[in-house]
C-alpha cells in the first residue's frame, strides 16, 4: 500500500522540541514502513524519515525567522499533494479541515485524523457540509461536540516501545510537562506541589500569546528549590525529567483530545495525577497508572498515595495499550477498510499487483465505515453521566505553533 502522510507545518517531523502532532506523524510513518508499506511524507523543511520526504516549505513555521506566510505554505502543501494524488492508495491528513474541499474532489481515498479540540463556537455549523468525509478521532471524548461526523475509528496515540524506559527509583519531585497556558493548569500544579510540600519542576514552552500568563501566574513562584522552570525539553531530556519524577501533574481545564504527555510518563513508569477532563478517564486507569481527580484537594491526597502504585505495572499498561506498533496496525486496518469501501482505482498492494476497480458514480459522498474497524483494544466506554468537560476556550490565533497535541496529542 502506498500511503501519503500529510503533516502540519508548524514543526519539523519529528520536531526538535515541542510538537505533539508532528511527533505522532513521525512515529506512525516509521511504523507503517516497518509493516511493509510505502509512505510519502509531506512536511516542513528539516523533516527526516525513512519515507520519501516532500519538504513543501524551507523550514518549520513556528520558530522560523524570518517568518514564513502560513497561508502560502499551506497552499503549497495542498498543491504538492494534489499533483501527486494519483500515486497513492490512501491519503492520510493531519490538518483538521482546510484540505477537505480539495481532497473530496481528488477521487482518491482519504481520511483525516483530528488532533485538536472540537468544541469551538460555530464549528458544528461550519463543518456540517463535510460530515460525510471520513475522520479518525484520538479519543472517544473528542467526538462529543461533533457527533455527526463520519468517524470511522478511534485510534489512540502510541510511542515507540523503547523510546522511554521505566525508572523504578524516582526522586522526590513532581513534574509538569506541556505548554504554559491557562487551560493546561501549571499554576494549579504549583499550588498542589506547595500544599504537598514537594518541589515542582516545569518543562514547558511559553506561547507568545500567553507570555502574560507566565509573567503573572508562574514567574512569581520561581526561584529557590520549590518551583524550577526548565523550558522546552527533547526526548532524551524527557527520559530523565519524567522518569525521575515521583509523579506527573496534569491539571487541565479543557477537553483534552488525548494528552500525549500522560503516556510518555507511563512509558517511564511514572504515575499521573490528572483532572477528569476530556480524554483523561480513557487514558488513565484510576488506581493503576495514576489517579483521576476533580479538585486540588483530591490531587493533594493523591500525591500522598503515589508510592502505593507499582511503576512496573504502569509500564506494563503502557506496553499493552499505547505503543506505536499497535497504533500503526490500527491505522492500517482503517486504511484497508477504507479501500474496501471505495470504488476508486487501487494503485498498489503489498504484493505490488495492480488492481483496477470501477470509479464511483458519486465521488462527493464518502462511504460510511463501521466505527469499530480500527478501534483500539480495551477502549473504556464514555462516562455514564454524559459529562462534557469544557474549560476556558483556548486562543487559536497561534495554533500553528501551539497545537495542543497536546495535541496531546503532549
Amino acid at each position: 500500500m502506498h500511503i501519503a502522510e500529510i503533516a502540519p507545518l508548524a514543526e519539523s517531523v519529528p520536531p526538535k522540541l515541542y510538537g505533539g502532532t508532528e511527533r505522532v506523524v513521525h512515529w506512525l510513518t516509521e511504523e507503517l514502513i516497518t509493516l511493509g508499506d510505502k509512505v510519502t511524507l509531506f512536511a516542513s523543511g528539516g523533516s527526516t524519515s525513512r519515507a520519501e520526504v516532500v519538504p513543501v516549505c524551507p523550514k518549520p513555521l513556528r520558530l522560523g525567522r524570518p517568518p514564513i506566510d502560513p497561508t502560502a505554505a499551506i497552499s503549497c502543501l495542498l498543491e504538492s499533494v494534489a499533483r501527486r494524488a494519483n500515486e497513492f492508495d490512501v491519503i492520510h491528513c493531519h490538518l483538521d479541515w482546510i484540505h477537505l474541499p480539495l481532497f473530496r474532489r481528488l477521487k482518491r481515498p482519504f481520511v483525516t485524523t483530528l488532533h485538536g479540540r472540537l468544541d469551538l463556537p460555530f464549528l458544528p455549523s461550519l463543518v456540517s457540509q463535510f460530515n460525510s468525509a471520513p475522520h479518525v478521532s484520538i479519543s472517544n471524548d473528542q467526538r462529543r461536540p461533533l457527533p455527526d461526523l463520519n468517524y470511522i475509528a478511534t485510534i489512540y496515540h502510541g510511542l515507540p516501545e523503547r523510546l522511554f524506559m521505566p525508572n523504578l527509583g524516582p526522586q522526590s519531585y513532581l513534574a509538569f510537562l506541556g505548554r504554559l497556558s491557562p487551560e493546561k493548569g501549571a499554576h494549579i500544579a504549583i499550588q498542589v506541589a506547595r500544599e504537598a510540600g514537594l518541589p515542582l519542576r516545569i518543562a514547558a514552552k511559553i506561547p507568545r500569546h500567553h507570555s502574560h500568563y507566565f509573567k503573572e501566574r508562574i514567574e512569581p513562584f520561581l526561584g529557590g528549590h520549590e518551583v524550577e522552570f526548565i523550558g522546552e525539553v527533547n526526548d532524551r531530556e524527557k527520559q530523565s525529567f519524567l522518569g525521575n519524577a515521583m509523579g506527573l501533574l496534569f491539571p487541565i481545564d479543557w477537553p483534552e483530545p488525548f494528552g500525549l504527555v500522560m503516556i510518555e510518563a507511563m512509558a517511564c513508569g511514572t504515575p499521573v495525577i490528572a483532572w477528569r477532563r476530556g480524554s483523561v478517564p480513557e487514558i488513565i486507569e484510576n488506581g493503576i497508572t495514576g489517579f483521576v481527580v476533580e479538585t486540588e484537594a483530591e490531587a493533594i491526597d493523591a500525591v500522598k498515595r503515589l508510592g502505593d502504585l507499582d511503576r512496573r505495572r504502569i509500564r506494563s499498561a503502557f506496553e499493552r495499550r499505547f505503543i506505536a506498533h499497535h497504533m500503526a496496525e490500527s491505522y492500517r486496518r482503517c486504511f484497508e477498510q477504507l479501500l474496501s469501501t471505495n470504488k476508486y482505482p487501487v494503485i498498489s498492494r503489498r504484493s505490488h499487483l495492480q488492481t483496477t476497480i470501477q470509479e464511483s458514480e458519486s465521488p462527493e459522498r464518502m462511504p460510511e465505515i463501521d466505527p469499530a474497524c480500527a478501534r483500539p483494544p480495551e477502549t473504556p466506554s464514555l462516562p455514564e453521566d454524559g459529562r462534557t468537560s469544557v474549560g476556558p476556550l483556548a486562543e487559536r490565533s497561534d495554533r500553528r505553533g501551539d497545537r495542543a497535541n497536546d495535541q496531546e496529542t503532549s
